[in-house]
């Protein structure tokens, strides 16, 4: 912060321009009110929830503020390609790329997938696109500067019995190793950081079984569950000025649960 620079000019996003992959609903709908609220030109992304996503649209627009949609499914690289593609020459040039997209094993019909099918789905979109959309944004953003954010999850650290626990630990794990390391090669021109969110109540926390629950109030320090909010809040921090000097980092977002 420079001598004439108040906090909150340091958290403002004015003029930016963002990309929020997976933007439809849940933490990337937070994460872009968020961003948008804060002055930046946001690209939302969706790929089966093109209603959800023409409405979140419609509701930063009519805050006054620029936003776009793109429909894509990013689960081959071909794919993955073109979107990066067609969200550069909407935005005209990136300040901003988070990688939030990812597949529902957990609820719907990405629950009755077999474990094969859960892992080579989590595979294609929580990992590869996120890899290769964060080396390509990186590339565009080398000369100006920006700043890069993934989704990781708090218990890829330490573990967690269970099918979705092995499949998230493994591909969050993945990701969180990756983000240090691109954070290395991109320096020190773009900064790279990964988000690792707790025990968030999105879709699934809101239906959750009773003991699940229980688990969460006894495995949080804080004693709740962390919201979209919570998670879109430390989004627009790292993406700010507030931390030029913060790269390379898997921040936790869990209410102090040990992980």
């Amino acid at each position: 912060m420079t001598e004439n620079e108040t906090p909150q000019d340091t958290l403002s996003l004015q003029g930016r321009r963002a990309v929020v992959t997976g933007s439809s609903s849940g933490i990337g709908r937070a994460i872009a009110l968020e961003l948008s609220a804060a002055g930046a030109e946001v690209l939302i992304h969706a790929n089966r929830s093109v209603t959800e996503g023409e409405k979140l649209r419609e509701e930063i627009t009519a805050r006054g503020a620029r936003c776009e949609f793109i429909q894509a499914d990013l689960g081959t690289g071909e794919a993955a390609t073109a979107f990066f593609e067609r969200a550069l020459d909407t935005l005209g040039h990136l300040d901003i790329w988070i990688n939030n997209a990812g597949v529902d094993i957990l609820t719907g019909e990405g629950a009755e997938l077999s474990y094969e099918e859960k892992l080579e789905a989590l595979i294609a979109v929580d990992l590869r696109a996120s890899i290769l959309l964060a080396r390509k944004a990186g590339s565009a953003m080398k000369e100006q500067g920006g700043v890069i954010l993934n989704m990781g999850w708090d218990q890829a650290a330490v573990g967690m019995e269970g099918e979705s626990g092995e499949l998230f630990g493994a591909i969050k794990g993945a990701v969180m190793a990756f983000t240090r390391s691109l954070a290395l090669s991109l320096a020190p021109k773009v900064r790279v950081n990964c988000l690792a969110p707790g025990w968030i109540r999105t879709a699934w926390g809101e239906e959750a079984p009773a003991e699940w629950q229980e688990r969460v109030l006894q495995e949080v320090p804080l004693g709740r569950w962390g919201s979209p909010e919570d998670v879109a809040a430390t989004a627009r921090f790292l993406v700010s000025d507030a931390a030029a000097f913060i790269s390379g980092q898997v921040v936790n977002i869990n209410g102090g649960a040990i992980s």
